[in-house]
């Protein structure tokens, strides 16, 4: 497939295996930070993301997509809520931990990193991330595999550091790099 052959049209097009490779080089050319989103009080769950943007600061609203077969996803249904640490530069460890699909999962899940609970949510923050906020769920939108939660800024903070976790092209970077 070359630059300028076009994939078939259509929400219902069926896509060969080139195809979704084309589209995910194609998607990866757009560079963005990292998060690792969380939810659950008592059997916390997490998964890396960069599907996550703002929506609106007034009234303060953000949006993250998540895939429907991620165990986070029925976590943050049942409890209404979740978190979102914007991570720095040194977390890629902890980037590519919740990224594994065969990290322990559970309270173990959360071992390899310090978090503490969110103030309202409960919800796992990690430590030494760039930014988090806690958010209420108050939309799920169908997104093909994925649902696209919108989420109600409850607390927010951010730290002094400036080196953020960047993803492009199919690996992490960092500013300096």
């Amino acid at each position: 497939m070359t630059s300028t052959d076009r994939l078939p049209a259509g929400p219902a097009a069926v896509r060969t295996d080139q195809e979704r490779t084309e589209l995910r080089g194609v998607l990866g050319r757009f560079a963005t930070g990292v998060t690792v989103l969380t939810a659950g009080r008592t059997e916390p769950r997490g998964m890396t993301a960069n599907s996550f943007t703002s929506v609106s600061l007034d009234p303060a609203v953000i949006l993250v997509c998540v895939v429907r077969t991620a165990a986070v996803h029925e976590t943050i249904l049942a409890e209404r809520a979740f978190a979102v640490s914007v991570l720095a530069g040194p977390q890629e460890k902890a980037a590519r931990h919740f990224a594994d699909r065969h990290r322990p999962r559970g309270a173990q899940e959360f071992d390899a990193v310090e978090t503490t609970p969110g103030r309202y949510t409960g919800a796992p923050v990690l430590v030494g991330a760039q930014a988090w906020l806690e958010c209420e769920l108050t939309a799920e939108y169908d997104g093909g595999d994925h649902s696209i939660f919108l989420g109600s800024v409850l607390d927010l903070g951010r730290s002094p550091a400036d080196d953020p976790l960047l993803y492009f092209a199919g690996g992490f970077q960092r500013l300096g790099d």
